[in-house]
Formats: structure tokens, sequence, C-alpha cells
């Protein structure tokens, strides 16, 4: 009597793993990408347009209306975005790919 009350939730278990396992994750894709494949962080702009070439959009510059906040450009590639403070690169993030990658929301326009 008790075991077709365990199979039950067992069956369930297996349908939702079974579904959650089709979605590709960014986390993946990014741990797959050769080292050296984004811009490091400290690199100048100049540096940046130099390995990888002229970015595909410059988005305009937020911040900097206090000292105390810096100006910060975006420049968004195929691949990745880079974010620089004043000219330096402070982060670069990986794009999304395709529309069943689950990753960030496209850059802010």
């Amino acid at each position: 009597m008790n075991r077709p009350v365990l199979a039950l939730p067992l069956l369930a278990l297996l349908a939702v793993a079974g579904a959650a396992s089709a979605d590709v994750l960014l986390v993946d894709r990014a741990q797959a990408q050769p080292e050296g494949a984004l811009p490091a962080r400290g690199m100048r702009m100049a540096d940046v347009e130099a390995r990888f070439g002229a970015p595909t959009q410059k988005l305009d510059p937020r911040g900097g209306q206090k000292r105390q906040w810096p100006t910060i450009n975006r420049w968004v590639y195929p691949a990745f975005t880079v974010y620089f403070e004043r000219d330096r690169v402070v982060d670069a993030v990986l794009n999304r790919a395709a529309s069943n990658e689950v990753g960030p929301k496209p850059a802010i326009r």
C-alpha cells in the first residue's frame, strides 16, 4: 500500500527534472569560453579597441553628476558588453545568445 503512494511523488519529480534540463545556462557558455575571450579588468579603452576591434555600439555614458559618481561607459560587442569607469574596464558581461538561454537582460539603451 505504501508503494503506490511513494511512486506518485517520484514520477512527478522525474517529469519536472526532464523539463528543466532543456534550458541552456549562460554560466555554461561563460565557462566554455577560452581564457582571454573577454577584456580584463583594468584595461584601457584604447587597449580594448586595439585587441577586440571597434564596438558595434557605444551607449551613452551614465553618471558623472558628482565626484563620487564616476562616469560609466558601455561598449556593446556581438558576444559581450564592456563597462568602463572613466577609461578603465570595470567588468565585461556575456550577452544572451539565444531566446532559450537563461541569462541577464539586454543593456538598457
